[in-house]
């Protein structure tokens, strides 16, 4: 895809997204996310996948804002998952939140510094759960993520990120799936599905 079919492509995301958030952000609020957005995830993707990812990535963080704002109500937990390249504990964790709480909880995850795709034997090893990581990307970390998060876990990683108040912060020591063999891979998914069922388990009752 040329420079000129990717700038057009998104220019039209962007006039999608102002009709979508009329009434909450201004057309040019949204140019700048979504120019904040291009620069922080082109690095490391395909050049034909940016206007979607760009597109999918604007509208997580305009929406990530409203909730924050308390301009979205929202009716149900919400996690953020964050390591380092968000190629592999963070996704697998989410996806797992996602698929074992049954849509009652929202899940967010990202990266201090996102990987160019998902470590490809972490798709493995949720696709013999029957998760499907193909929709997924990394995706950086940005404020309004955390800001919009009830609990944010990290996942041993050491990232430095935002700390507000009135959220809840947990750190889960995992080890990398990054290089490693596919029996270590699905010890790591299987140490991650134990944790999220404990966190929902606290979430859902609450």
């Amino acid at each position: 895809m040329s420079r000129i079919d990717t700038v057009q492509r998104i220019e039209a995301m962007i006039d999608s997204l102002a009709e979508e958030f009329a009434g909450s952000f201004s057309r040019e609020t949204i140019q700048q996310c979504a120019s904040d957005s291009y620069e922080s995830l082109q690095p490391g993707v395909v050049a034909d996948f940016i206007p979607v990812l760009v597109y999918r990535f604007t509208r997580e963080r305009l929406r990530a804002q409203l909730q924050a704002g308390g301009q979205v109500h929202k009716d149900k937990p919400e996690v953020l998952f964050v390591c380092v390249h968000n190629a592999g504990r963070s996704q697998m964790a989410a996806v797992l939140t996602e698929a074992l709480s049954g849509g009652r909880v929202s899940v967010r995850s990202a990266g201090s510094a996102p990987a160019g795709e998902i470590n490809p034997v972490v798709v493995q090893v949720m696709n013999e759960h029957g998760m499907d990581l193909a929709q997924e990307f990394p995706k950086p970390l940005t404020d309004e993520a955390v800001e919009a998060a009830d609990v944010v876990v990290t996942m041993g990683c050491g990232d430095a990120f935002p700390v507000y108040p009135g959220k809840r912060y947990v750190d889960w020591q995992l080890d990398d799936p990054a290089g490693q063999p596919l029996d270590t891979v699905r010890r790591i998914r299987d140490d991650i599905e134990g944790r999220v069922r404990a966190l929902l388990a606290e979430l859902l009752a609450e």
